[in-house]
């Protein structure tokens, strides 16, 4: 970035990165409120459908009822929904950009219909970075665990942000510049209609079982196609997943007023929210991206959608990890491949290890994925 450029955002700074670090391993007191305390009927269905996922276990009573659970469950990415610190509302470094960029997680038992879920959570730890993005990265990772009403620890992952400097990513980065500068991609008939059969032929494995034994290592799971993105689809998931910073009238005033850096100016001179990003092209230009894009959280939850579809009622995902490795702005489509690539048994449970990866429409790697499957025993 040259001395002529106008600074419009704060930039990382040491002296903000020591603060931080000081509160690694330290037990975060007073957490920002959760978007979903309790695994209702209703917030269980607005966020499996936020992101597409219309599985009768989450979201019919009747069916559900005859389930091994008795009821309707939460589907694993639902505990997104019950944690701003797993989401990616990671403090610190005041101004600076923050992109969630992936998880690990570990399941161990089901989340029931109206169950509350308490969290604990710290910071885990500080890793530095040179990106394409923006040069000077900050990786900021925490833990969250997530228990349920008796105490039982039912979940809990690593997930990490990136903290980059808006005006470097938006001046100096590297990594969209060409894709800036393309016209946006328009989708014929027979591209929708191509992509429509996705949609169409997408199975959700339901009460037939998938027993371990008829597993084979290398089988494919089918491919799942995610999009194309659109604002209205960031929307729907920001309904079932509850953006921190999407507040109105008052409440967004307030928000602004305690919290000033987040208000920055939009095209009107209204402070207005950094999620943004997700809705306003011309806000996520300003901070290097390469149009309005999708929400990390979201994209993790595909992934987990795509094993669930797979396993079955009577399966269960215990492990699954995330790693973004690009932006999905606005008319970009995914799809979403896996295979089985281990066998084995621990503890008594008959397991499946997957691995995944989703590229968007040219080909382009958006997303890595893994997952631990345990599956019912014809034994």
């Amino acid at each position: 970035m040259n001395a002529e450029t106008k600074r419009h955002f704060p930039k990382i700074t040491d002296q903000a990165l020591d603060a931080l670090r000081a509160r690694k391993n330290v037990p975060i007191e007073n957490t920002l409120e959760p978007w979903c305390h309790e695994a209702t009927r209703d917030n269980i269905r607005h966020y499996a459908h936020g992101i597409g996922d219309d599985n009768p276990l989450w979201c019919d009573p009747a069916y559900a009822a005859k389930s091994r659970f008795g009821g309707i469950v939460a589907l694993p990415s639902f505990l997104f929904a019950t944690s701003r610190i797993v989401s990616g509302y990671v403090g610190g470094i005041p101004g600076v950009h923050a992109m969630w960029a992936g998880a690990d997680w570990t399941w161990h038992k089901p989340v029931y219909r109206n169950q509350e879920i308490r969290t604990e959570a710290w910071l885990k730890d500080l890793i530095e970075h040179n990106t394409k993005f923006a040069g000077r990265a900050i990786q900021q990772i925490y833990h969250v665990n997530f228990f349920n009403p008796e105490g039982d620890l039912v979940a809990e992952a690593d997930s990490w942000c990136f903290r980059t400097d808006r005006d470097q990513a938006r001046e100096e980065g590297t990594k969209y510049r060409e894709l800036r500068e393309k016209p946006p991609r328009v989708y014929t008939e027979d591209d929708l209609r191509k992509l429509y059969q996705h949609y169409e032929a997408e199975e959700i494995r339901g009460s037939r079982p998938r027993y371990w034994e008829d597993v084979s290592v290398g089988e494919a799971l089918p491919t799942m196609a995610k999009g194309p993105m659109t604002v209205t689809g960031f929307i729907a998931y920001a309904q079932g997943w509850g953006g921190l910073y999407i507040r109105a009238n008052k409440l967004a005033w307030r928000q602004v007023s305690q919290h000033p850096g987040l208000g920055i100016p939009n095209r009107f001179g209204i402070p207005d929210c950094p999620e943004r990003v997700h809705w306003e092209p011309e806000f996520a230009l300003m901070v290097g991206a390469p149009g309005a894009y999708d929400y990390g959280p979201e994209r993790c939850s595909w992934l987990t959608h795509h094993m669930t579809n797979w396993m079955g009622d009577d399966g269960f995902l215990r492990k699954a990890s995330c790693k973004i490795r690009r932006h999905n702005p606005e008319g970009d489509l995914l799809f979403i491949d896996g295979k089985v690539v281990r066998k084995f048994q621990e503890d008594g449970r008959f397991l499946v290890e997957i691995e995944q990866s989703a590229h968007n429409q040219d080909g382009e790697l958006s997303v890595l994925g893994t997952g631990v499957v345990e599956l019912p025993s014809r034994g």
